[in-house]
This record gives structure tokens, C-alpha cells and sequence, in this order.
């Protein structure tokens, strides 16, 4: 199932994965909280097909990775797979398998069956590190030893979350590894700039905040967003809005794609102004089902949205100007 060599995950990475890729909710049914395979596989058809989106980012933080086993976060990965194989919509549609796991023993078999599956990239989160005051060399050590264990493509996943940020420094020497490829990189606009300074040419860098990805594109060169749920939660199959200035931006119509880009900004509003801060996946998957996608229940230690949550929810969706 290898598409490429170790040795050739940056340039794969380089020529095909671009564009839009979305972190995917995982859908769990109501009442038994079992993963529902179905209605994750409609959500990946619509979004590779009437959306128009490039890739997805499976089993994150967004798709509660940490309530679930590692058998079922391995079936999200084949699903994600078979999806990607029927070409929905005709368009190729990437796969990124997020295997972050305190365990390394779990990352590892993780990413060995991302690989034995087809699977194009494998993403793994900075992990947490107790007590430690110097973190640099533990941190290119960790990734060292993902590389040599793996052939594919590896991205980088910074966050706060770690209780620590990865320095631009630190992670243009990771990029030196061989099938580093891209970095997910959850910080402050001018350390991200400074990191697509430094390492541009062998990482492809990227945040989610979908608010700076134009910016991103005219004035950074980016190529690639990578990853949060905007791709499926602002736009239907009749309003394709980041879709479309996405493609104005890499066509070089920058005035264009702002005006499109500013368009959104009532959807992104209904979207801030309405999630509790306790409960991001709930209100999400609340808001997919109002736009016809799957969205299901959430697991603990997620709680779910009340009914004064969903109906102040549904008032924002209800005037934003989206059409489901």
C-alpha cells in the first residue's frame, strides 16, 4: 500500500497535499455512544464531494481521539481510507491519521497501520512532558525515532495543550528528518511566519485559524490548511464560500478573495458568539446536524449541549445566512 519512500515524503508531500483539509468530528449514535460508521463515511462523502474539500485530519482533538479505544480510532483510520478511495466527487481527497498518544508504543502501532492501510500522512501531537525544563532534545529524539519507524509522511502537531510551545528553532531542525513533511502549528501569527521563514522550503507550515488562512496564502505563500472543522461547518453545498476564496487566492485574485472571505464573517460570528467554552465538539456537532451532516452525541468527559445551549444555537445558524 506505500504511494512513496521515506526519502520521498517531502516531495510527495509537496506536489499533493494542498489546498483545504478539514479535522473531521466523529460521530457517535445517541443513546449506546458506539462509533457510527455510516454517518462518519456520509459526513467524508459530502465533504470530499459537494464541499470540495482536499483532505481530512482523522481521530484528532476535535474528533475526541481521547475517548476512544485504540481498535476504534484504527477503524476511523480504514474508513477514512475507503472514503478516499471512491474519489467523491471525482477529486482526489487526501488522509492524515492523527496518532497522538502519550504512549509511544500506541503512536507507533498507530502509525504502522496508517501506513499498512494506505493512508497518505500520519500526524502526531508534541506530547506532554512532566518536570522538564529543557525540551528541545527530547522532542527531536521523539520524532527521530516516529521517523526511522515509518515510511510516511509525518506532521507536526504544536499546541498549547502540551503545556509548552515548539520553538521555529526546534522545529526547522526536525524538518531536517527525512519524512517530516508539514507542522500544525498552533502559535501567535509572527512565530509561524518566522518558522515559514526559516524552514519553508522543507516543511509545509500551516495553523488552523481559518481567519488567517488567506492572509496565509497572499503574503506567506502557504499552500496548505491544515486543520480545524471551518471547511465543513461554514459552507454547504450551495455556499462553498472558502472554497471559492481559496481558489480566487491561489489564482492570484487577491481583492476577490477578501471580499468573498469577508463575506463569512456573520457565520463565523454565530459560530464564536454560541459555543460554551466547556463544550466546543457539542455545540460543532450540534451545528452539523442543522446543516444536514451527522453530528451525534459526544462522549465523556465532553458534556453535552442543553436546550437553551441548542436553541440560542439554533437562532445564530437560523440568521448567519448559511442554507443547508
Amino acid at each position: 500500500m506505500k504511494r512513496y519512500r521515506r526519502n520521498e515524503a517531502k516531495d510527495f508531500a509537496r506536489e499533493n497535499m494542498k489546498g483545504i483539509w478539514a479535522a473531521a468530528l466523529t460521530p457517535f449514535r445517541p443513546g449506546d455512544l458506539a462509533l457510527d460508521e455510516e454517518g462518519f463515511k456520509t459526513n467524508l462523502r459530502h465533504w470530499a464531494g459537494e464541499l470540495g474539500i482536499d483532505g481530512v485530519f482523522v481521530a484528532g482533538k476535535q474528533g475526541e481521539f481521547f475517548s476512544m479505544s485504540v481498535a476504534e480510532r484504527k477503524r476511523t483510520f480504514e474508513l477514512a481510507v475507503e472514503v478516499a478511495g471512491e474519489r467523491p466527487g471525482g477529486r482526489p481527497f487526501g488522509t492524515i491519521m492523527s496518532c497522538s498518544d502519550q504512549n509511544m508504543e500506541t503512536v507507533l502501532e498507530l502509525a504502522r497501520h496508517a501506513e499498512a492501510i494506505g493512508a497518505d500522512y500520519i500526524v502526531v501531537h508534541a506530547p506532554v512532558l512532566h518536570f522538564l525544563q529543557e525540551r528541545d532534545e527530547t522532542l527531536f529524539e521523539y520524532y527521530r525515532a516516529i521517523s526511522e519507524e515509518v515510511e510516511l509522511g509525518i506532521a507536526l502537531w504544536s499546541h498549547p495543550d502540551s503545556g509548552y510551545l515548539m520553538s521555529p528553532e526546534l522545529c526547522a531542525r526536525i524538518a531536517e528528518l527525512p519524512n517530516v513533511v508539514a507542522i500544525k502549528y498552533s502559535v501567535p501569527r509572527d512565530i509561524y511566519a518566522r518558522l515559514t521563514e526559516l524552514a519553508g522550503d522543507r516543511l509545509l507550515v500551516s495553523t488552523a485559524s481559518e481567519e488567517e488562512w488567506l492572509d496565509n496564502i497572499l503574503e506567506l505563500g502557504w499552500q496548505l490548511y491544515l486543520c480545524s472543522s471551518p471547511p465543513y461547518l461554514l459552507q454547504t453545498a450551495k455556499d462553498r464560500r472558502m472554497r471559492d476564496y481559496t481558489d480566487l487566492a491561489f489564482a492570484g485574485k487577491a481583492a476577490e478573495a477578501r471580499r468573498v472571505r469577508d463575506s463569512l464573517e456573520p457565520v463565523r460570528q454565530a459560530l464564536r458568539s454560541t459555543r460554551p467554552g466547556g463544550k466546543p465538539q457539542a455545540q460543532q456537532k450540534y451545528w452539523q446536524e442543522l446543516l444536514g451532516q451527522v453530528g451525534g452525541a459526544v462522549r465523556r468527559p465532553m458534556l453535552p449541549l442543553t436546550a437553551k445551549e441548542k436553541a440560542t444555537i439554533r437562532e445564530a445558524f437560523a440568521a448567519c445566512g448559511l442554507e443547508p
